[in-house]
């Protein structure tokens, strides 16, 4: 199910908003969602789809830690991190730790901080198996979407309304998922899997 929704700032309100239209409209469950932090949006989805896991955008919390490297030690930072979104649920703790007292985490002591204040919302995804997470760890596909959105109204520049910068959007969401052919093949395995660790909240799955 998806929606279109214009509005200036964003916050727990709109997230509100947006979740009640979803559910109004007979989204009756969230399963999953994945967000790089948006302001307002936990409260709000904790309020509409209480049962919904939180997770954190894997790769956005990356770029994050690496925001504090130079080019030159970008490259090892990232792959000294790996060990802890790759981990294995019940060793991630401990991935974290030693990455913290590795020399790394010596030197960026704010990258381990941000890891810590993420903590909550990167555990779900360490307990799902691979097929789950390659689906979940990041939101670069929707990113992408939002990239070429803002490329065309940009070009289309002024709108008299709302309706004609919608209507706009939407012919351009059309032509963009016309083209996404076989990219998320990968789903189908991650599916199966939701069906099994969700049983209870979509049987249709199962059927």
């Amino acid at each position: 199910m998806v929606g279109i929704w214009i509005e200036q700032t964003k916050g727990a309100t709109f997230w509100m908003k947006v979740f009640t239209d979803l559910k109004t409209r007979g989204c009756q469950d969230i399963l999953i969602a994945v967000t790089d932090g948006l302001k307002g949006m936990s409260e709000a989805l904790a309020a509409i789809y209480p049962a919904t896991t939180l997770q954190t955008c894997i790769v956005h919390l990356l770029r994050h830690s690496l925001d504090f490297a130079n080019w030159k030690e970008r490259k090892p930072l990232a792959a000294a991190q790996r060990p802890v979104y790759t981990a294995a649920s019940v060793e991630a703790a401990a991935a974290l730790d030693a990455f913290e007292q590795g020399p790394w985490g010596r030197r960026f002591p704010t990258v381990v901080a941000s890891w810590r204040r993420a903590w909550a919302h990167v555990i779900p995804f360490l307990a799902f198996p691979p097929a789950i997470r390659r689906v979940l760890y990041t939101t670069n596909a929707l990113e992408s979407v939002h990239a070429r959105l803002r490329h065309i109204i940009k070009t289309r520049g002024h709108f008299p309304h709302d309706e004609a910068a919608t209507k706009l959007i939407w012919l351009a969401l059309r032509n963009i998922t016309a083209r996404w052919g076989k990219a998320a093949n990968h789903w189908h395995l991650a599916m199966n899997q939701f069906a099994i660790l969700y049983q209870d909240r979509c049987p249709r799955l199962l059927a």
